[in-house]
């Protein structure tokens, strides 16, 4: 599923294709994507795009002029763990089973796929800043808080660390990937509790997140350079714990072992992370089983707390 790092690269792409432009059409191809009626979506046709926002890992496009009183129209995508973005050529055409939609500009046209016959992925439309607020989760943006709003919010509940990295009411646009990244990098087993973790541990870890998030950033922004980001993935080879199960960890060598819990899988060093001990036990199968839903999916789309 696309996390931080690579909603911002496609943000960044975007603008530099679509701000400013027309939306000339929608071609709906899936009609499962759509999951609102009001406004509809034929009422984004015409309309210029003003502004381009995350919103935890959705992409927010914004439509209409700015005048007072209007706050417009958001086109809300999610593209779920398999749903990706393709800027092609005016009026490319489209097609299922992998095309989902196609949105047309004088200049080219952005076409939306998703691999897999589990069609998760989802359109929204909703009006203004209120209904773009209601898809808001509302997790921490880490980027931009500090040291102690972000301990604040790790220890308001006794959650495993994987699982509060991941819970997007907690924090915004972190996924199974990058959470195994940060805590390889701050050194923290994931099944460590966040309200036992001791003060040193958890500006480690805040440490952890914004370098392992700006670095990705950084490294996805020159790979994509001035093209489209057509390589969005959550297994990278310079990926230091993720999808390296078996693999030698780079920093002490040993092994990068993997805890699995029905569609959830986290990678780890047992050597930096946890000891020296393997995550395998009855203890651990019913800790997970009570901290973490069954599928990332249910985890993605937790809704704000009240």
């Amino acid at each position: 599923m696309p996390e931080l790092p690579d909603i911002v690269v496609y943000i960044e792409a975007l603008e530099k294709r679509i701000l400013g432009q027309v939306l000339e059409d929608v071609r709906l191809v899936s009609p499962f994507l759509l999951r609102t009626v009001d406004p509809p979506l034929a009422g984004a046709r015409g309309k210029r795009v003003r502004e381009l926002r995350r919103v935890g890992k959705r992409i927010a496009i914004g439509l209409g002029d700015v005048v007072p009183g209007d706050d417009g129209i958001w086109l809300v995508l999610h593209l779920m763990i398999a749903g990706r973005l393709h800027w092609q050529k005016r009026g490319a055409k489209v097609s299922r089973p992998r095309g989902l939609a196609a949105f047309d500009f004088s200049n080219g046209t952005l076409v939306w796929t998703e691999a897999g016959t589990q069609k998760r992925a989802s359109l929204h439309v909703v009006r203004g800043e209120a209904g773009l607020s209601a898809l808001d989760p509302g997790g921490l943006e880490v980027l931009d808080t500090d040291l102690d709003h972000f301990a604040a919010v790790l220890t308001s509940a006794n959650h495993t660390l994987k699982r509060a990295l991941t819970d997007p009411r907690l924090f915004s646009g972190i996924g199974n990937a990058y959470s195994d990244e940060i805590l390889f990098e701050a050194r923290l087993s994931p099944l460590t509790l966040t309200q036992k973790l001791a003060p040193d541990q958890i500006e480690g870890l805040f440490l952890a997140v914004r370098t392992t998030l700006t670095r990705w950033i950084e490294e996805l922004r020159q790979e994509t350079g001035d093209g489209f980001p057509e390589k969005v993935t959550a297994f990278r080879p310079n990926m230091t714990a993720h999808g390296r199960y078996k693999e030698p960890c780079v920093r002490c060598g040993a092994k990068i072992q993997r805890i699995r819990y029905a569609a959830n899988e986290t990678n780890y060093c047992p050597h930096c992370q946890t000891n020296g001990k393997l995550l395998a036990d009855r203890a651990l199968s019913r800790l997970l089983r009570e901290d973490w839903p069954r599928t990332p999916e249910e985890l993605d789309l937790l809704t704000k707390k009240p």
